[in-house]
């Protein structure tokens, strides 16, 4: 049986038992693969709707980087809508951009709605290292304004920023208070346990290892398999050798995070307000207060996903920086885990058959964009397909050099990007 990585999340999760593997054979209307954020809420969405859905995760629910990640909502996509815009026309981007806050959304009407104990709290902070940071976060709030989003959004100069974030490090920030952060681990187990609520099956440690096409879909695992009317693949970054040319379209990621031990009023102290905060940089840092208060910091990428040779050497000069207070706090967890890029840093959605769908690649928006696009995928599969084919229709581009060259060329131009924050440009 897989277990969950060694993290904070893992460690204070509330539901530890096992669901079992497949054995024989299950029918079902539509088979889900992927237990992680995107596959569990289209399930629910689904069975919200009546539907009957089979659901197999290769490991544990939430095993990818749905439970390991920051635990931040932020809004939106990982470009800016005015970038959407010019990308693929006004009026795709208008239709993307009237769905940016619709993530966080359903995160907050599922943990009412189902009373998922996962330590939501509200408001997200973007920190500006330099001033030009600072001038396209007031370009940020401008966009916005222009899609109809002028509410929530709060500019800090440097003195105002300390009020919520006790560091020398940045000139100032912005407030999205339709942001917010949670135990993202807690989150989809509970989502999870809502799924179940409505008659839906889950399988655990079932691997799909391959899938038959066909107008009943067969989906094989090692000791059993699911015949469908309809399947979606949502395995994202952690889908492996069962569907090449989807694994094609995107490239794993990890990014490391740290947990300090608790550190009761010295945590408050940091972080007065309780907001999450993530820097402006291309490559960027993220932290937060958890409930026990511990300071939980990530940053850093792996192109290719892979693990660096140590989490704590990478991710620790980096939270000392930040709040040099910290450098005698124990750390308690470190971890890593993967997300999956696009080259255009846009998620996609779409059909391999006319019943197969899929949906990935939300290049490190995933909190927020996996749960809309589990909406659109549900939408989709039960005949309202206008905002599916919104993401549907816009083109897909292959990263350069094949997966051979993938890593090396995104890394080359990566380092662009850093001379730019480096600079301050």
């Amino acid at each position: 049986m897989t277990e969950h990585i060694t993290s904070y999340y893992a460690a204070t999760a509330h539901r530890q038992d096992a669901r079992p593997a497949l054995s024989g054979t299950a029918t079902a209307d539509v088979c889900v693969i992927g237990g992680g954020f995107t596959g569990v809420n289209a399930a629910l969405e689904l069975a919200e709707r009546g539907v009957q859905v089979v659901l197999l995760e290769a490991a544990k629910i939430g095993f990818g980087a749905s439970g390991r990640n920051g635990g931040q909502i932020v809004n939106g996509y990982s470009r800016d809508l005015d970038v959407i815009a010019r990308r693929y026309g006004s009026t795709a981007g208008r239709a993307i951009g009237a769905m940016a806050r619709e993530g966080g959304d359903i995160i907050r009407e599922r943990v009412a709605q189902y009373a998922i104990a996962c330590d939501l709290k509200p408001g997200g902070i973007f920190a500006a290292i330099n001033h030009s940071q600072l001038r396209g976060l007031a370009h940020h709030v401008k966009t916005w304004s222009e899609f109809g989003y002028a509410d929530g959004f709060e500019l800090l100069d440097k003195t105002a920023l300390q009020r919520h974030v006790k560091t020398q490090r940045y000139v100032g920030g912005l407030i999205d208070h339709k942001g917010g952060h949670l135990h993202p681990l807690n989150l989809v187990q509970g989502e999870a346990a809502a799924f179940e609520s409505l008659g839906g099956v889950i399988y655990e440690d079932s691997e799909v290892t391959e899938l038959k096409p066909g107008d009943m879909v067969t989906i094989k695992i090692a000791h059993g398999e699911v015949k469908a009317k309809t399947v979606l693949v949502c395995g994202n970054a952690y889908l492996k050798g069962v569907l090449p040319d989807l694994e094609a379209r995107i490239m794993p990621v990890s990014s490391q995070v740290l947990a300090t031990e608790p550190l009761g009023e010295d945590a408050a102290a940091l972080l007065p307000s309780d907001m999450c905060v993530e820097d402006c940089n291309y490559i960027l840092d993220y932290f937060r207060r958890t409930a026990d208060n511990r300071i939980l910091y990530g940053g850093g990428v792996v192109y290719g996903g892979q693990d660096p040779a140590s989490v704590r050497s990478k991710i620790l000069p980096l939270m000392h920086k930040t709040f040099p207070s910290l450098k005698d706090a124990r750390i308690d967890f470190a971890w890593s885990g993967n997300f999956a890029l696009t080259l255009t840093r846009f998620p996609q959605i779409g059909q391999l058959a006319p019943n197969v769908y899929f949906a990935h690649g939300d290049s490190g928006h995933g909190v927020t964009t996996t749960h809309l696009l589990a909406r659109l995928l549900a939408e989709a599969v039960t005949g309202e397909t206008q905002r599916f084919n919104v993401f549907a229709g816009l083109p897909y581009y292959p990263f350069p050099g094949g997966q051979a060259l993938r890593v090396p060329l995104t890394l080359a131009g990566s380092w662009w990007y850093r001379a730019r924050d480096w600079m301050g440009l």
